[in-house]
Formats: structure tokens, C-alpha cells, sequence
């Protein structure tokens, strides 16, 4: 009776060991399974940010490598974005770019906050349909408008494969500061740099489209529009 008692007893505790061990086993396996879990999840979510952001600010080929300069540039953009409507931002994509187009405001005086309202306004206006990728305001500061893999409503007959500038100047001569002009400078090369244009053909004004005196002092001055260009190419091979 003893000898049965103690073989029982054995039984029941090599069983209770074992139901231990398996019950480790499964905690040890759903901890590992919970921590890669956790990883992928991570890198899904920093892949998933950094293709948002790339939507709006290039829609360049990953093994183009920026410059110092152009690197630390981006990131002074202001990203303020046109909620997709008729007028101002169609949410047409863009499936090219051939050139970049720099146009004036037209308003002296203006800030770029206050021309990107305008292209917000006219949601609820309907007055124009009119609108650009970047404005570069009075105090160097450049706003994004549109993403760059959607037309604006800028260029006429070239919104189809081409980035617009709008720029801001403090009088009616369309002359520029000097503060906007270092921007509009670094943008142009900035964006030639990311679709691999060359300023001496590939910046143009809407002059160039159309036949507007737009903008205005780089119309009647030509040689200050070579002079430009001149600078966009020498900033581009700035390291």
C-alpha cells in the first residue's frame, strides 16, 4: 500500500513538473513572439512616416544624393498644404517635371502667408483657378503649397510637367530683397538638383509660357534673369 501511495506520488509530481515547464515554455514563447512583434511594428511605422513625407516634399529616385547644403535647406520649408479642391489644388498628379517656372505675385508688398491664403480663399470664392507648389515670401521663408507629385495652377499650357515659384517683392518694379532672392536662389537649385535639371534651359519664367511680363524684373532686365540662373548653377555644385 505504501509502495503504490509513493508510486503515485511520483507520478503526480513529475507531472506537475512537467506542466510547469510547458506552461514557461509558452509564456517564454509568446514574450519572444510579443518583442518582434513590437520591432516590426516600429519599422512599419518610421517606413510609413518617411514615405508620407517623401510624397510631399520629392518625388525623386531614391539614389540621387543631396549636397550638405541642399540637405540642411529642406528642412527650412514650410509644408502648409492646399486641402485638394477645384481651383487651387485639383490633386492632379504630376507625372513629370521638365522644367521649374518662377512667376511674381503681382502684389507688392505681400507676404507668403497671405498669398497662400489667397489660394485658399478662392475655395470658397471661385474667382480664379490659380495657385503654386512654393511661394518665397518678403522675409526668405518658403511655403509649400501643393506636393510636388501634383500640378499647380500656375503655368498655363506647362502645369503639366512643370514646378511654379511664385515670389514676393516689396514694390511695384518686382525687384527683389535681397533675402528672398538667396531663397529663390537655393529653391531653384534645390529643385534642379532633385530632378537633375539644368538652369540654363530647364528654369524658365512665365514670361517664357506665355508672354506675361511675370515676373516683371526679370522681364525688363534681362541680363539680372542670366544672372540668376548663373547663381542656380553655382549653388548647385556647392558641397
Amino acid at each position: 500500500m505504501k509502495k503504490g501511495m509513493l508510486i503515485l506520488s511520483g507520478v503526480f509530481g513529475l507531472s506537475m513538473i512537467a506542466l510547469i515547464l510547458l506552461i514557461m515554455v509558452y509564456i517564454g514563447k509568446n514574450s519572444i513572439s510579443g518583442s518582434n512583434g513590437s520591432r516590426e511594428t516600429v519599422a512599419y511605422t518610421m517606413q510609413e512616416t518617411t514615405t508620407v513625407q517623401s510624397v510631399y516634399l520629392v518625388t525623386i529616385p531614391k539614389e540621387i544624393q543631396l549636397p550638405g547644403w541642399a540637405e540642411e535647406f529642406k528642412g527650412t520649408i514650410e509644408e502648409n498644404l492646399l486641402p485638394v479642391n477645384p481651383y487651387s489644388r485639383p490633386g492632379t498628379k504630376l507625372e513629370e517635371v521638365n522644367a521649374i517656372v518662377i512667376h511674381y505675385v503681382g502684389n507688392p508688398g505681400t507676404t507668403a502667408a497671405q498669398n497662400r491664403s489667397y489660394f485658399e480663399n478662392i475655395i470658397e470664392t471661385g474667382e480664379a483657378s490659380v495657385s503654386s507648389h512654393f511661394i518665397v515670401g518678403l522675409d526668405g521663408e518658403i511655403i509649400q503649397c501643393v506636393p510636388l507629385d501634383e500640378i499647380s495652377y500656375a503655368s498655363n499650357t506647362r502645369n503639366e510637367d512643370t514646378i511654379a515659384v511664385e515670389t514676393c517683392h516689396p514694390d511695384e518694379t518686382g525687384k527683389y530683397n535681397q533675402t528672398t532672392y538667396d531663397s529663390m536662389v537655393k529653391l531653384t537649385a534645390y529643385l534642379c538638383i532633385l530632378y537633375n535639371l539644368n538652369p540654363d534651359k530647364d528654369v524658365i519664367r512665365h514670361y517664357d509660357v506665355t508672354g506675361k511680363e511675370c515676373p516683371k524684373y526679370f522681364v525688363d532686365y534681362e541680363n539680372e534673369w542670366s544672372l540668376f540662373k548663373a547663381q542656380v548653377k553655382r549653388q548647385m555644385s556647392e558641397k
